[in-house]
């Protein structure tokens, strides 16, 4: 025996699996996924958490320039995931760097960009893994210069980065 599906049975499920899926993206997936939330019920449901626990955190007191007096910018790491702070450095411009994690250990890659370069190169001036270094360095070019954390852990890492020098802050890149 078989079964027939008028059109207008097509029509109904069609249109009521567009407003499930419509109810579940306003209520579930923005909140949960980018912490956009117009309706209320992802932050009654507890979902927001999950998109705010993604965003790394910058708080800076630094100027957007450098200065001789060290600067504090504080970052959070989310847990597995990786994220970059820049500044913009001219050619031998230096600067003094400090900076240090609530405990756990990084794994860290300071490193400069040229100015323009659009091929991907990038040089390294450390790679490690810690969870402080201090130290200084001059820019051997023009470009973007700073440090990509990656956080291996389960848990946010909170960094509080002291800067002194020649620079302009580009911040979370």
């Amino acid at each position: 025996m078989q079964h027939t599906v008028s059109s207008s049975t097509l029509i109904k499920a069609a249109l009521s699996a567009i407003v499930v899926a419509g109810i579940v993206l306003v209520t579930l997936i923005l909140p949960a996924e980018y912490n956009i939330d117009p309706t209320g019920i992802g932050q009654k449901i507890g979902v927001t958490v999950l998109a705010q626990a993604a965003e790394p955190e910058v708080q800076q007191s630094a100027p957007a320039e450098g200065s001789n007096e060290f600067q504090t910018i504080e970052v959070m790491v989310p847990a597995g995931r990786g994220i970059e702070y820049k500044f913009d450095m001219q050619q031998f411009d230096k600067m003094t760097y400090e900076w240090i994690t609530d405990g756990t250990a990084l794994f860290v890659d300071l490193h400069g960009e040229p100015k323009g370069d659009t091929s991907g190169y990038y040089e390294s001036y450390v790679i490690a893994t810690s969870a402080d270094m201090k130290g200084s360095f001059t820019a051997p070019f023009a470009g973007s210069h700073g440090w990509y954390w990656k956080n291996k852990s389960n848990q946010p890492v909170a960094v509080q980065l002291l800067v002194k020098g020649q620079y302009k802050v580009i911040g979370l890149k």
